[in-house]
């Protein structure tokens, strides 16, 4: 087996162990993100470095539902300085500057993503969420996190300032193939991530569906009428929504 089948088969195990391990975590998750956005809240997301993709994976997108709003600080990015957001990420008082743009309030619900989860920013970003009554779900490792010590002043993981867990499996340090001299290459927690979010997302439309609840969900903008029903999203949310 090449290292590109090796990666395919560590993926498919991964899969399952996040799907089957964990579906009443994922169902709870589920059931809280549907009662949040029928009764009025809003789905927040954040994640720092590449965690910061699956932040913007469940926003305004084809398939996506529309009372997301992802929290973004270009500081915190890689497109301006994939080495700086390190360092930015583990400096306190960013989260404090956070939700003095974006006004979470009880009701709402933030997924916190780090696949470490001992930087500054995402664990005071949920600490003082959660202080303010927001449902707080973690995506991260767990085998990386219970062995990580924490970098930041609360000396806390993500994981523990959650009310509920979501663990990507990933393995310590995210690469799962060995390559040459016990090089590690193949993360994995963006994969495997994205397909968590993306089937509770799913699971979320069926929640409400079977509820006879009706859920805002954007369009594809390239088929026919997708821009038209995707622009009233926009018009209605653009003011409450920063990213859009």
């Amino acid at each position: 087996m090449n290292a590109a089948q090796t990666y395919y088969e560590m993926m498919k195990t991964m899969l399952e162990q996040a799907f089957f391990g964990q579906a009443e975590q994922m169902e709870k998750a589920a059931q809280k993100i549907a009662a949040c956005v029928t009764s009025g809240g809003m789905v927040y997301t954040f994640g720092t470095g590449h965690g910061h993709l699956l932040a913007l994976e469940v926003f305004y997108r084809a398939g996506g539902m529309v009372r997301v709003c992802p929290i973004l600080d270009e500081r915190l990015m890689l497109h301006i300085s994939a080495s700086e957001s390190s360092e930015w990420e583990r400096k306190t008082g960013i989260a404090k500057e956070l939700l003095q743009k974006y006004a979470l309030k009880k009701g709402d619900i933030l997924i916190a993503i780090s696949n470490s989860g001992r930087n500054t920013v995402p664990v005071e970003l949920a600490y003082l969420c959660r202080e303010r009554g927001v449902y707080v779900i973690a995506l991260t490792s767990m085998k990386h996190s219970s062995a990580a010590a924490p970098r930041n002043p609360l000396r806390l993981r993500l994981y523990e300032t959650a009310d509920l867990v979501l663990d990507n499996q990933g393995v310590l340090g995210d690469a799962c193939v060995e390559g040459t001299g016990g090089r590690m290459v193949g993360p994995t927690s963006t994969v495997i991530g994205a397909a968590i979010l993306q089937a509770i997302v799913c699971r979320t439309e069926e929640i409400c569906r079977e509820q006879g609840k009706e859920v805002e969900f954007f369009a594809s903008s390239n088929i026919d009428g997708g821009d038209e029903i995707n622009a009233k999203y926009i018009e209605k949310y653009k003011t409450i929504v920063p990213g859009l």
